[in-house]
């Protein structure tokens, strides 16, 4: 064996019981599992102890399409023992594009990923980023299509019904992005211009995506009021597609929805007793993150950034903004009347807008003697759109209740970008088993880890990762179950977690001894064809 790590506490990703073992690895594969018997040997062997080994986790729902390529450490998510992120999320990422879209997206998910200044976009393809990828990587990588970037370069960012000849060329460009590799469609139907797709539309796309063996993870139109119905609009229109469907990070947000979840788990079991396929991810916490111009209204969006900074200019347009996210409730902001006390600055693109971090829009705008629609609009202005947000809208009952469901998987929805991001980028895996399990018994051990690594991996119809099973891929993380604890708190977000000493993928460390070695084991992984 190359390597032999002894008297570990094999949890294996099924959710069955686990137990103490030897585990050997050989060519990046685990050669044996020996549970009996005399000892395995190894050109070098690991005394585990008893520390726990799971297969690596699986972020279903990550924001680091650009931070995988330029920041090759990426500790953020290497050390809390994720092995594989699918990235391409919400409708919005950097291919396919051409230059014209690719100039647009970057301006319109800065908050999410950066300038992106600081990295060549040599590609223009799914396969050309997928390739990208290959070069060498901390972690592993899969990719969704983005449905709205799929819209710009179909139909720019207008408001309308795509026309036949552009709805052929939608399905075109899905067609060639599934096999090229990616493993499904993403949509973020709150943000433009994905939001202006029609059902029949996305239908037609989630046929396509179907037909290549993928699934659709759409980040439906509203969490907020109305949020059941927008998870039954996705429910019928995959069923009508005959698609799989993966609910991205699955709330039930806002103070209408509080107590709510019972009533989305009645919607999915009742779904899944007449054959769908679906399956969801959350994160462990409860306030939400995106963008400051994400909560405006879709008619504000259109025609893309340059066109929502001159209606924010303009006084006269500016207040039909206002009246819509104060008073009626922005598509944007799931129909609900934004409560500007729940809404927290966590990054800036211009360093000069640094004093706003870490206040709410209310607490600057009282600091400053001004209404909060004042503040938003220099913010949003003055930054260029770039400015990142914490929404503190959530229910910790429904955060608990929606992850103990079957079809349950973890995601971090993490964006790395600003001053204070969320803690759920640097967090989200080692609080499930810190907190979620350990400290509050909402899930076992071996339910958790089945969460976070075999029912991803069966998601995305991996072949050889997500379980600790003889011959699959030694992608793994030892922890101990009594000390495994996030670092990272709203305060200080980016501290990095405890109780998670080694990380290996194709088995080579990444971390080892809790830190992060030099190792670029990551590549893309593509959908396995049928």
């Amino acid at each position: 064996m190359d390597l032999v790590i002894r008297d570990v506490r094999v949890v294996d990703g099924t959710g069955g019981a686990s137990c103490r073992a030897d585990v050997g690895i050989t060519g990046g594969r685990i050669a044996e599992i020996r549970r009996d018997g005399p000892a395995l040997g190894g050109r070098r062997v690991l005394d585990a102890g008893g520390l726990a080994l799971a297969p690596g986790f699986i972020d279903m729902h990550a924001h680091s399409d650009l931070a995988l390529l330029r920041d090759p450490d990426h500790s953020a998510k290497a050390a809390q023992g994720v092995t594989l992120e699918v990235v391409g999320q919400d409708g919005l990422s950097y291919a396919p594009v051409d230059d014209r879209t690719l100039a647009e997206v970057r301006r319109a998910i800065t908050g999410w990923n950066g300038h992106g200044d600081d990295i060549d976009f040599t590609w223009r393809s799914v396969g050309g980023y997928l390739d990208r990828l290959d070069q060498g990587i901390a972690v592993n990588a899969a990719y969704l299509i983005p449905q709205g970037t799929v819209r710009m370069l179909a139909v720019g960012w207008e408001d309308r019904a795509a026309t036949p000849g552009e709805l052929d060329r939608m399905r075109r460009l899905v067609a060639d992005g599934m096999r090229e590799g990616a493993v499904g469609m993403s949509s973020g139907l709150t943000y433009t211009p994905g939001m202006y797709a029609e059902d029949a539309e996305l239908t037609e796309l989630c046929r396509v995506v179907a037909e290549y063996g993928g699934y659709y993870c759409p980040h439906h139109r509203s969490y907020g009021a109305g949020a059941l119905q927008a998870y039954e609009e996705m429910v019928a229109l995959t069923r009508e597609a005959r698609c799989p469907l993966h609910l991205a990070h699955a709330t039930m947000n806002f103070g209408v929805n509080k107590g709510r979840a019972p009533d989305l788990l009645a919607l999915l079991d009742g779904a899944l007793a007449e054959g769908a396929d679906i399956t969801l991810d959350t994160y462990p916490y409860t306030p939400g993150c995106t963008t400051l111009v994400a909560m405006l209204p879709s008619w504000a969006g259109e025609g893309g950034p340059e066109a929502v900074l001159a209606r924010l200019r303009d006084d006269t347009v500016a207040e039909r903004i206002r009246h819509a996210m104060e008073v009626v409730g922005a598509d944007g902001c799931h129909g609900v009347p934004i409560e500007w006390d729940t809404i927290e600055i966590s990054g800036v693109s211009d360093p000069a807008l640094a004093p706003y971090v870490g206040s709410t829009v209310q607490a600057s705008a009282d600091l400053r003697g001004e209404a909060p629609w004042t503040t938003a609009r220099r913010l949003l202005l003055d930054d260029r759109l770039g400015c990142t947000i914490l929404q503190h809208v959530g229910h910790e009952e429904n955060v608990r209740a929606i992850m103990r469901h079957r079809v349950h998987t973890g995601g971090s929805d993490g964006i790395l970008q600003g001053t204070k991001p969320h803690p759920r980028a640097y967090g989200t895996f080692p609080h499930y088993l810190g907190h979620y399990v350990r400290e509050l018994g909402v899930l076992s051990l071996e339910e958790c880890v089945a969460h976070l690594t075999g029912r991803p991996a069966a998601r995305l119809r991996l072949p050889d990762r997500g379980l600790v099973r003889e011959g699959y891929r030694a992608d793994l993380v030892l922890f101990d179950p009594s000390t495994v604890a996030a670092g990272s708190t709203f305060e200080d977000p980016r501290r990095l977690p405890a109780g998670l000493p080694h990380v290996l993928i194709d088995g080579r460390f990444v971390v080892e001894d809790g830190r992060r070695t030099d190792v670029l084991a990551g590549r893309a992984v593509r959908r396995t064809p049928r």
